[in-house]
């Protein structure tokens, strides 16, 4: 595969006249109306950060322009990863999870003085019973294409990128057990599928059993999975012991899944977003968090079955506090990917995107 990238990469969502100007772990969806959305998490302080909330933006010109970003999970913790689902004519789902006041605490004693003494004095004003009402992998559910939104949900699963639409129009969510003991994180975690319903319940479908590394249990999260149109759901996820990305697949609609196997080398970048392109051809795009940073992606012309060597789409040289891409395909054939990353060394990480097309 040839990539061709399109103009120069752009900055679509930021915050710069506020402390509050750090943005990432971004979605980009095509809303059946032909709206882009681009979710993300936003109006932080920081990589940790009490203020976060899940935003989102809209584009009508196919990228070109966006909307101001506005909240659509913003509970008293902190709102991550946004991901996004559209589904059926015009309902949409937006995805989050959080993060408790004692684990921001920690986080906070790095900080200086004055934001660590900004963050605790808010957390102070989180009383028990508000954390535990929200605490967890978080869903609102709209059924306008994002305009208005319902009552928060909370889910078993979290996943960066949220849910997927299976062929026969109904919702998986393949997602990570959420845990809030930090302590058994790698320990009573794993990955399982449940199908979602309009009205927000869940039913769970199955689980993928333990993948192992030379003998060493993988800390399996973060997947994303989409099904194929021989039925089959392929699901991508982040190896967390070496950053890297692992490939687990299903033919029962999430019920079993394959042995997991390795599909990246050591440090090969994770997560990834997996997207179908008209052609045919399967698309995978992660971030790469060794020099010189950046954003990567690789093909399959069988279904997943193989995968040819990834090739960068985005060059950093800044940061490694970037990725989390995800890509959808515009009317003429050509991509968008949407990720974070720093503009400067020592600005704010803000929601980026990068078009481009391929040659087979």
């Amino acid at each position: 595969m040839k990539i061709n990238l399109i103009e120069k990469p752009s900055t679509i969502i930021n915050n710069p006249l506020s402390k509050h100007n750090y943005f990432g772990w971004p979605t980009v969806a095509r809303l059946k109306n032909g709206r882009i959305a681009v979710a993300a998490s936003g109006y932080r302080l920081g990589h940790v950060c009490p203020f976060g909330k899940a935003v989102m933006a809209f584009s009508d010109d196919n990228g070109k322009t966006y909307t101001n970003a506005f909240p659509v999970i913003d509970t008293v913790l902190d709102d991550r990863d946004a991901g996004l689902c559209p589904f059926g004519e015009s309902g949409l789902i937006v995805t989050s999870f959080n993060n408790t006041r004692e684990f921001q605490k920690h986080c906070a004693q790095d900080e200086p003085e004055e934001i660590k003494n900004y963050i605790c004095n808010y957390l102070a004003t989180v009383t028990d019973d508000e954390e535990r009402k929200v605490l967890g992998s978080t869903f609102r559910i709209s059924t306008d294409n994002g305009l208005t939104f319902g009552d928060l949900h909370l889910s078993a699963v979290t996943s960066p990128h949220g849910p997927c639409v299976l062929n026969d129009g109904s919702i998986l969510w393949m997602g990570y057990s959420f845990i809030t003991d930090e302590s058994k994180a790698g320990k009573d975690d794993y990955l399982a599928a449940y199908k979602i319903n309009c009205d927000g319940s869940m039913q769970f479908i199955g689980k993928m059993d333990n993948a192992y590394d030379n003998g060493t249990r993988v800390y399996a999260n973060e997947p994303h999975a989409i099904q194929l149109p021989d039925g089959r759901i392929v699901c991508h996820f982040r190896a967390e012991h070496n950053f890297t990305t692992w490939q687990t697949v299903s033919e029962d609609g999430g019920k079993t899944w394959s042995p997991a196997e390795k599909i990246l080398p050591d440090f090969g970048g994770a997560p990834s977003h997996l997207l179908l392109h008209s052609s045919g051809v399967l698309i995978s795009c992660h971030g790469y968090r060794e020099a010189p940073y950046g954003i990567k992606v690789m093909f399959s012309t069988d279904g997943g079955r193989t995968w040819g060597e990834d090739q960068w789409l985005y060059k950093n040289n800044i940061s490694d506090d970037l990725g989390y891409p995800s890509t959808i395909e515009l009317d003429d054939g050509s991509l968008l990917t949407v990720f974070y990353a720093k503009e400067s060394e020592n600005g704010p990480c803000v929601i980026m995107q990068q078009k481009w097309t391929f040659e087979l």
